[in-house]
């Protein structure tokens, strides 16, 4: 796993804790390669019943199987106009962290959880 030595966790104001950053981060930066744990699409009722539903990815060529994202990986907050989007690494077993505009120190870095941001899709949440 690689993170930035600059990220932390902190309390947000309303959506509990999320990622920061303690330095400036530019465009194009990989913030955090997370290695993932897979799990079967046949265990993914289980998921739901747990505390895990609100952490997974959708993951695998056909995106039918789900992982979870090891590191800080599963603690990005949402947002539709985000700073930093996720690449599933199908080969590598990863999800990479890549900042999409320059991000401020201090700044919670943010995905849109439907993999595209700007996407205004419904939320399982």
């Amino acid at each position: 796993m690689q993170r930035l030595a600059s990220l932390y966790i902190a309390e947000t104001t309303n959506r509990g804790r999320g990622v920061f950053t303690a330095e400036a981060l530019h465009a194009g930066d990989v913030i955090e390669v997370c290695p993932v744990i897979i799990i079967p699409k046949r265990e993914l009722p289980i998921i739901h019943k747990t505390v895990l539903h609100d952490y997974y990815f959708l993951w695998g060529e056909n995106l039918d199987d789900c992982a979870i994202a090891l590191g800080y990986g599963s603690l990005y907050n949402h947002e539709l106009h985000p700073n930093a989007n996720f690449i599933l690494d199908l080969e590598n077993l990863t999800i990479d962290i890549e900042a999409i505009r320059d991000i401020e120190a201090g700044e919670e870095i943010t995905l849109n959880y439907h993999g595209e941001p700007g996407d205004e899709s419904e939320l399982w949440f």
